[in-house]
């Protein structure tokens, strides 16, 4: 009965813990969409009309700012240039910028190795919101913004390294210049970025640059909702690294030096880097409205100290995919980015990095196929934890061939006449049964406690493992994303509009452990383990559904496995009668308990001497 028990509990557990995770989540997310449609709303109903009249004095408004920026720069004796934006790009292997003298800063920046979920190029950078700005002096109580300002373009030049570099410049009339120095590396996704001032304290107040960092990230996973819930703020401050969740509004402040900030979706992000690190830093980010397909924009304020003078501030930018290996090599522990692990769980990261990230490398030099790695990898952990399950059954049948000495001992401490149970004399008595029989009530849960790391580990590493992105296998055509056989008319609450196929072998296979183990156990007349097998697959159907197929492929080929070595474990592994002979000479040695066994074996007689005392007293 206890082996089948604990196997259920282990199990239970699993199912419990992941269900918790994906209801929290899924409450924040409601949560969101209504505060969303309620902000709408509220600025529906207090929006006033806009009046033609006022709409033309805005425009002159507007119109005059600008002329007054461009007096500004006249002022100071920066080209202005008519104003006119000009467009320059260089690229390599696998990244495409975009950059525009405008600011002299990056406008488009295109992965081109990678595809949005429904196959369009894949930009991380596109939109006037993203700029890289800060406050340069233009004359007395006047200060323009770089990110306004109309740069010259220096060109494009290709170093001796295949290199890859641009330049823009703003300078005045009295010879002070600022440059912005970019640098892309081929086959690199870290793109060099220097702001080099001469005569910076002519052109910075108190010699301190606040850049402003505004980036917006783009939707381009299946689902923006479950994209939001990935997306983190990840930086390091103060030599420490750490992430807040981006699945809410929200803002964070850094008053000792930072290294980096950045903006990570499930598996791109960007990183403002500063090599000599950030005095202070403060971000906040917005959600916008679900139709505009954007995951998050965010607006950071950066302070730099800048030497008098000539000065060189060096800084770099990442504009790329949240890969473990390819961030690792930039160093400054930005290879923690990639979530595998967090919270209660953020332990499995290091049975991740570096137990399961090299294993999966092995194997995925060798095999093409991704759903054929993921099969190997689960054949591989099962054979690994296999001893586990087979002392998790060993120690359920030692406990099931102990079974009529403990009905015995049950019966003893009953009652005839009452049908009163003496729960404290039974727990001591059946606690030396236990020792005289060299069983460990523990011996079955503990394994089965023992696998969930490994599950949650396992959990962490599909859902974050960009290698799974655009990869196909069998019926799923993503098995970063859920596979999808049947889409719905509706959305049903806690499932989703949608059918996943492997999610239902996933529930059907741990179903048949239920009813395997169930049929198994001599007694099932307790309610709870009577119905709980059932229930928790059945919570499993709608927890997994939106859940990366990679990982319902891996729980449908666990489960299968496990079932197996149940089967061949209880019918031609352990065998019976040799357990009961075993205990049987097990119980005539003498038996030498722990200290920590001798004081618990006190501490129940000691309760059972009270119990009996205030019986008496009765």
């Amino acid at each position: 009965m206890f082996k089948d028990k604990n196997t259920i509990i282990g199990f239970s557990l699993i199912g419990l813990l992941l269900f918790g995770m994906m209801y929290f989540n899924n409450q924040n997310q409601q949560a969101y969409q209504k505060e969303e449609k309620r902000k709408a709303d509220s600025v529906a109903a207090t929006k006033p009309k806009v009046d033609p009249k006022l709409a033309v004095l805005d425009s002159l408004k507007t119109d005059s700012i600008k002329k007054a920026q461009a007096q500004l720069q006249i002022q100071k004796g920066f080209p202005i240039n008519d104003a006119k934006e000009e467009l320059v790009t260089i690229e390599n292997e696998v990244v495409k910028i975009t950059f525009t003298n405008k600011g002299g800063q990056p406008k488009e920046v295109e992965l081109k190795k990678f595809k949005t979920y429904d196959g369009k190029p894949l930009f991380l950078q596109k939109g006037n919101f993203n700029k890289i700005s800060y406050d340069i002096i233009a004359g007395t109580n006047a200060v323009i913004k770089s990110g306004d300002a109309i740069f010259v373009n220096g060109g494009k030049k290709e170093i001796a390294d295949k290199s890859q570099s641009i330049s823009f410049t703003l300078k005045d009339s009295a010879g002070n210049e600022l440059t912005h120095q970019y640098t892309l590396k081929p086959d690199d996704y870290m793109l060099d970025f220097n702001i080099v001032a001469n005569g910076a304290n002519q052109l910075f107040t108190n010699n301190t640059i606040n850049l402003l960092w505004q980036t917006e990230m783009p939707q381009v996973e299946k689902t923006l909702s479950y994209e939001r819930q990935q997306t983190n703020l990840s930086y390091f401050n103060n030599d420490k690294f750490d992430f807040s969740s981006m699945m809410k509004e929200g803002d964070e402040k850094f008053e000792k030096g930072v290294s980096w900030l950045a903006v990570s979706p499930q598996f791109f992000v960007n990183t403002l880097i500063a090599k000599n690190k950030f005095q202070t830093a403060e971000i906040s980010w917005v959600l916008p409205a679900d139709s505009l397909n954007i995951v998050s924009q965010s607006t950071a304020t950066c302070k730099l100290a800048v030497p008098a003078n000539n000065a060189t501030i060096p800084l770099q930018l990442y504009f790329g995919p949240n890969d473990y290996n390819i961030l690792k090599k930039y160093g400054n522990q930005m290879q923690q980015i990639v979530p595998y692990g967090s919270g209660p769980f953020s332990f499995v990261k290091y049975i991740n990095r570096h137990f399961l990230l090299p294993i999966w490398d092995f194997l995925r030099s060798h095999v093409a196929n991704y759903g054929l790695v993921i099969l190997l990898l689960t054949l591989l952990i099962r054979l690994i934890t296999s001893p586990i399950l087979y002392k998790s059954y060993l120690s359920g049948a030692k406990m099931k061939a102990l079974k009529p000495e403990v009905d015995a001992l049950r019966a003893k401490n009953t009652n005839a006449k009452t049908k009163e149970f003496d729960q404290q004399a039974f727990g001591v008595e059946q606690m030396k049964l236990w020792k005289s029989a060299g069983v460990s009530p523990l011996g079955g849960c503990l394994p089965a406690l023992l696998q969930i790391p490994i599950f949650m580990s396992l959990y962490y590493f599909f859902q974050s493992n960009i290698a799974l992105r655009g990869q196909n296998f069998l019926w799923a055509k993503d098995l970063a994303a859920y596979d999808s056989v049947l889409k719905l008319p509706f959305d049903i609450p806690f499932y989703g509009d949608h059918v996943s196929l492997f999610t239902i072998t996933a529930t059907l296979t741990s179903l048949l452990i239920s009813i395997y183990s169930m049929s198994s156990m001599q007694d099932n007349t307790n309610p709870v383990m009577k119905y709980m097998p059932y229930i928790f697959p059945v919570l499993l159907l709608g927890v997994f559904n939106n859940l990366p197929s990679a990982l319902t492929w891996y729980y449908t080929v666990s489960n299968t496995i496990t079932l197996l070595l149940q089967i061949l474990i209880q019918k031609y592994i352990i065998n019976p009668d040799k357990i009961r002979t075993a205990i049987a000479e097990n119980m005539k040695k003498p038996v030498k308990q722990s200290k920590f066994a001798e004081r618990l074996q006190a501490m129940q007689e000691t309760q059972k001497k009270v119990q009996e005392l205030k019986n008496k007293g009765k």
